[in-house]
Order: C-alpha cells, then sequence, then structure tokens
C-alpha cells in the first residue's frame, strides 16, 4: 500500500492541509548515526530526561506506547511500567486503576513532545501512523521544528517532531522565531518509503525533547520554571505563554493558560502527568538551582538528585548528571 497525503489526512480526520493547520494552531492556542550526536535538545546543561503517566489502564496504555511510538518494555510490575529505548529510559507509566480522568482545563499535562533524531526518522514514523491507522490531531512547521500531534487513550497529548538544523533558526535579542504554519507533509513523506512501514521500532537517538505544561498564570510559572530553575525566556513576552530553554535550545518547557487560566492545584489521585525530570550536566546550574530552591523553602534533596514541585503540583526532578 502507498500511503499518499490523503491518507495521512484522514488519520486526522480532516480533508486538506488547511485543516490540519488549524488543528495545529489549536494544540499549539539521511538520518544521523545515534553515535556520531544526538539532537541538540538533549545535549545542553540541562535537558529533559524523561516523565511519567498516572493512568488507569496500565497494560492498555503500556501497549499503546509501545505500539505507537515502538518503545519499549524496559521493566514493569504489577503497578509501574519503564518505557525506553535501548536503556534509555523516557516515559513511566503509573498504575492506578481508580483514578478519575484530569479535566482538561485544569493545570497538567498540555503535552509530552518526543524528538526524532533526524527528519528522515520523522518521515518513517509518519508512514507507521499511517499504516497502522494511528489517529493524528494535527500537523504544524513551528519554524524550528516540524511537529505532528495525537492524544493517547486517555487523553494525554503528544507530539512526534524533528528539528531543523540549528543554524536556521532564527534569534533576536534572545528571541527565537516559532510560527505555527501548514507542514509540508509531502517534502517529509518524499524521504522515505511510503509503501511499506519500516518504523518496527524506535530510533535509539529519540528522546524527551520538551514538556509542555497547562498552568493557572504565567507569571507564576516563569516564577517557578524561569527564575528558580534557571530557564531561559526564549520567547517574547505574553501573557498566555511561555516558552523557557537551557543552552539555546528553542525550548525544553513550556507553559500556557489558554484553557486553564485561574487553575488551583493538581488532584494527585487523578491521572495525567505525575513527574518529569531533568539532567542537569552542568555543577555549577545544579547548585544554583538547588540554592534558589532551598532559599523558597521548596523541594528536598533525594538520593541522585532533588525534587521540587511547581505551584500546582506537579513534581520536577532534578538529576545530576
Amino acid at each position: 500500500m502507498v500511503i499518499s497525503r490523503r491518507h495521512l489526512l484522514q488519520l486526522a480526520g480532516i480533508t486538506s492541509l488547511a485543516a490540519a493547520f488549524n488543528n495545529a494552531v489549536k494544540a499549539e492556542a539521511g538520518a544521523m548515526p545515534v553515535a556520531a550526536r544526538l539532537p541538540y535538545g538533549v545535549t545542553t546543561a540541562a535537558h529533559i530526561k524523561s516523565a511519567c503517566l498516572r493512568v488507569r489502564d496500565l497494560a492498555g496504555m503500556s501497549r499503546y506506547y509501545q505500539d505507537t511510538l515502538r518503545l519499549k518494555v524496559l521493566a514493569q510490575s504489577a503497578e509501574e511500567v519503564m518505557l525506553g529505548v535501548a536503556n534509555e529510559p523516557l516515559l513511566y507509566l503509573t498504575s492506578i486503576p481508580d483514578a478519575g480522568f484530569e479535566d482538561p482545563t485544569s493545570a497538567g499535562l498540555f503535552h509530552i513532545a518526543y524528538l526524532m533524531p533526524s527528519r528522515v526518522d520523522l518521515a518513517r514514523w509518519l508512514v507507521h501512523a499511517a499504516v497502522a491507522k494511528i489517529p493524528l490531531d494535527g500537523f504544524a512547521d513551528h519554524s524550528v521544528s516540524e511537529a505532528i500531534y495525537l492524544t493517547d487513550p486517555e487523553g494525554n497529548g503528544i507530539e512526534v517532531y524533528s528539528d531543523r538544523p540549528r543554524d536556521q533558526w532564527q534569534w533576536k535579542d534572545g528571541i527565537v522565531t516559532m510560527g505555527t504554519k501548514e507542514l509540508d507533509i509531502d517534502a517529509i513523506a518524499a524521504l522515505t518509503d511510503t509503501s511499506k512501514d519500516t518504523y518496527d521500532t524506535a530510533p535509539e537517538g529519540l528522546r524527551i525533547g520538551h514538556i509542555h505544561l497547562r498552568v493557572g498564570d504565567i507569571d507564576e510559572a516563569n516564577g517557578f520554571y524561569r527564575d528558580l530553575l534557571c530557564l531561559a525566556a526564549t520567547s517574547a513576552e505574553r501573557d498566555n505563554a511561555a516558552f523557557l530553554s537551557s543552552g539555546g535550545y528553542h525550548h525544553h518547557v513550556a507553559v500556557n493558560t489558554w484553557r486553564s487560566a485561574g487553575a488551583g492545584g493538581r488532584d494527585s489521585s487523578k491521572t495525567g502527568l505525575g513527574w518529569f525530570s531533568l539532567t542537569i550536566s552542568e555543577p555549577l546550574l545544579y547548585e544554583k538551582q538547588i540554592k534558589r530552591f532551598n532559599t523558597a523553602g521548596i523541594g528536598g534533596h533525594v538520593a541522585g538528585g532533588y525534587i521540587a514541585m511547581d505551584p500546582w503540583g506537579t513534581e520536577v526532578r532534578l538529576i545530576k548528571a
């Protein structure tokens, strides 16, 4: 079967690139060997390591991520499954069978963004999604990256993307241009064989590139993620969203109030994001972060790192590399 652009769009329940573009606006309101280089976003002094979802159907959600992203089970018990690539854990699923579903207007997860090592890998995954008939929500060209959006069976947002080369990113006064335009699906699909699914396993360089969160207030979110966590703002000041990063990446953490303005603390008995972790490879940065958290009376030391709660109760784990 040859996968066409029409087939890919139909997976998202849409019939045109214009509709795909509109859906992506709502969602956002040759491969290089892994041994040679990981994507830049996961090589900076601070970058996303892994994330945890609280789920009702542990077996079903595990199967979904194995089938959709081709993540492998690295460890499992009756209460938790650890999924990843090679020996790199990316996603933990924690079982809460009787949990209620988190309200999408509350603070919590907007999406976890999985960064492909290359545009070719993104193309291979897109064909896999078409062959496997995986429902998609939308497509977008964000200038710095090309992205595809979908939602898992329990309502958690997913972005699968690849970055454009860094020398194509446009910066001015510390702000990077990140737009939302129509994605050139044909150009991506042209990079691989669309007649068959060659994405039988996730590439070893697949990582979580960024975490996007729903929050109740942007100033309060900046106080935590920018001022305490020491991530730099990479977008112009806005009252409903912020994008922050380490080391000149376009963003490692994004926050928005598009549907969650005024939201209070999260209910840990419900589904959704349990925690996410950042690897801190620069000792001075790590010490600076910990000093600020300690001064603010937030969080505490654990074996191998530090844990703090953001203002809405999302746990952030700092791992000292």
